[in-house]
């Protein structure tokens, strides 16, 4: 079974904002090792920019415990010096009426087929038990297909240890972005939703039983990958979030060719003036192929800020 980092799954369904970012749990991670004080700068930030042009790149997560602290220093400076704010999907689009009715329309199966019935034997103990395990009946997600059932199974267990999309990064930035600041978005939820409805059945089905059969290493792989982002290390974060994302499918369609689109939109908002902040999941600003790839390999230079 392919392994696949753990952070995305789980958000996903917590918070629609950057859901094609996710991806199914990964094998048990491993904390990072403890940083030095004096090291620890906070989550990390960089800047593309040329004579007129500012672009800020800041790697979020979606959601987070109630009691991290993390929102100062250059990180705040950067916010409050910025004319746009640009996000993964528009601020507010997953919670309109319309939005979540066509999730809900998407992720339904066809009325002749079940979730169970495409599992192998060996795949549906395995699920059931993690559905146990979680406290839902086996039955409860029958309706919905593999994507979005293996992104709310891997849900539940963070919002029982507190993670929660309104102490997620998205929304203080948001927050603390003011209503004078112009508001952007570099895909629509329909497109992030896309993503993983058109993935084909059996790719969907490995990212279901990547998080069932890892349920129990959710929280602590969340935790150390939380660890890693606090302590901006952008190198234990990729190898945590994204090395373990070798389906090339999914590899492709959640990280590689939105990077790449990325960059370009990156490249072609230098030709404006101005300051802008872009949040995006962390995951897409670390390890190979990153947005930050894509613009080297434009002959754009990208700086670490924090």
């Amino acid at each position: 079974m392919p392994r696949f980092p753990i952070l995305r799954a789980a958000v996903l369904a917590l918070c629609l904002q950057g859901c094609a970012t996710a991806a199914p749990v990964a094998a048990p991670v491993m904390p990072p090792e403890p940083v030095a004080a004096e090291a620890a700068q906070g989550p990390a930030l960089w800047k593309v920019a040329d004579a007129d042009t500012t672009i800020y790149l800041f790697g979020t997560i979606h959601a987070l415990p109630k009691d991290v602290q993390w929102f100062e220093g250059p990180l705040a400076a950067a916010l409050d010096s910025a004319g746009e704010l640009v996000t993964e999907i528009p601020p507010g689009a997953a919670a309109d009426p319309a939005s979540q009715q066509m999730i809900a329309m998407r992720a339904v199966m066809p009325r002749d087929q079940s979730l169970r019935a495409i599992l192998s034997d060996e795949q549906r103990i395995s699920y059931e038990a993690a559905m146990t395990r979680v406290g839902l009946p086996v039955a409860a997600f029958d309706r919905f297909e593999p994507w979005f059932a293996g992104m709310t199974l891997g849900l539940l267990p963070l919002i029982k240890q507190g993670y929660a999309a309104d102490s997620g990064v998205e929304k203080i930035v948001e927050t603390n972005a003011g209503p004078a600041v112009t508001r952007g978005a570099l895909e629509t939820l329909d497109d992030q939703i896309s993503i993983f409805d058109n993935l084909p059945m059996d790719a969907q089905i490995a990212f279901l039983m990547s998080t069932a059969d890892n349920i129990d290493q959710i929280v602590p792989s969340m935790d150390a990958m939380l660890g890693a982002w606090l302590a901006g290390d952008a190198d234990a974060l990729a190898q945590m979030m994204n090395d373990g994302l070798n389906d090339p499918v999914l590899a492709k369609a959640i990280l590689h060719d939105r990077n790449a689109k990325w960059a370009g939109w990156v490249d072609d908002r230098l030709d404006q003036p101005g300051v802008v902040f872009v949040a995006v999941g962390a995951g897409h600003l670390a390890g190979s192929k990153s947005v930050q790839d894509y613009l080297a390999q434009r002959g754009i230079t990208v700086a670490r800020v924090q």
